[in-house]
């Protein structure tokens, strides 16, 4: 059997909390999805990671990892001892048959096993976790999602191994940042009887070239010539359905946030969040002759003093 060092697949320390086991396994696993990961080895990296949390996720099992100790190096042939066995397992398994992600699948079953006088108890099956990647397009109209994941399953004698399972979800319209969206049943299979476990989808929106979200509405930054934000103007504001047309009133400030009812992300519950243009004012690059006189003019004749709070300040 090889010796895995799930700690530092994970990248964090033996006394890690539960809550650092978590956070660490959401961030690799978003980094190394074989649906977004540019990397080569990146089926490989997810399911390492989510060996590794599988087993620390669980306090019982972590603390059968933990007795094994720390003195292996990851790849190392070794075997657990026999007092080991006996205090984690029936004693019966071939240890030199299995690898230690199987290992420590059938001591999830026989510690069910015990607890269950016999084994004869149902037993539900486990529940996932997938971070689910999708645009913001595909949370406003709704989307099909592509879901790969390994399980724990029990074959014809009640034995757990894992098994790869593919199929595909519907995520409808009106997803937001963060949601967790259960899938019942999709998970492990349940032992003696027992409920399948559950997927939960974790929904993390793709960043957008220039939209931001924030729940179900949208914010975009809306440059403005210094004229039009002075003047007022009428503009062209683009939405995820098309540009609409927005009336600037003169004497808009840089900053200033501008609403569009119901122009953002489909909420269940409340319609359609709103989008929020916010104003960025903007300089020519570059100003001809004419616009540079123009602006002078301006500066000659105007009494307008931005830093008029300065000398308030300090007297």
């Amino acid at each position: 059997m090889k010796y895995k060092d799930y700690y530092k697949t994970l990248g964090i320390e033996r006394n890690a909390s539960a809550a650092d086991i978590k956070k660490a396994y959401r961030k690799l696993a978003h980094k190394f999805h074989p649906d977004i990961s540019k990397e080569a080895n990146a089926k490989e990296k997810f399911q390492e990671v989510g060996e590794a949390y599988e087993t620390l996720k669980d306090a019982e099992k972590r603390a059968a990892y933990d007795e094994l100790g720390s003195a292996y190096q990851p790849g190392q042939d070794f075997r657990p001892p026999p007092d080991w066995g006996a205090a984690h397992g029936d004693g019966q398994a071939g240890f030199d048959d299995m690898d230690l992600a199987d290992l420590f699948a059938s001591l999830s079953r026989e510690g069910h096993g015990r607890r269950a006088h016999g084994g004869n108890f149902p037993i539900p099956g486990q529940d996932y976790e997938v971070a689910a990647e999708i645009t913001l397009e595909q949370a406003a109209g709704g989307t099909e999602f592509d879901v790969n994941l390994v399980v724990l399953e029990p074959d014809g004698k009640g034995f757990m191994h894992r098994a790869p399972r593919s199929f595909k979800a519907r995520i409808a319209k009106g997803a937001s940042e963060g949601q967790r969206l259960r899938l019942p049943g999709k998970g492990g299979k349940g032992l003696n009887g027992g409920r399948d476990g559950d997927l939960y989808l974790i929904i993390h929106l793709l960043p957008h070239s220039l939209f931001r979200a924030s729940g179900h509405d949208l914010y975009v930054d809306l440059p403005l010539a210094p004229w039009e934000a002075a003047l007022g103007a009428t503009v062209e504001v683009p939405t995820l359905h098309g540009a609409v047309h927005l009336k600037v009133p003169a004497g808009t400030r840089s900053g200033q946030k501008m609403r569009l009812a119901k122009r953002g992300l489909p909420n269940p519950r409340e319609g359609v969040g709103d989008l929020y243009a916010v104003v960025q004012i903007v300089m020519p690059a570059e100003l001809s002759e004419h616009e540079r006189t123009l602006l002078q003019q301006l500066a000659d004749g105007s009494t307008f003093d931005p830093r008029s709070h300065f000398k308030e300040a300090v007297k």
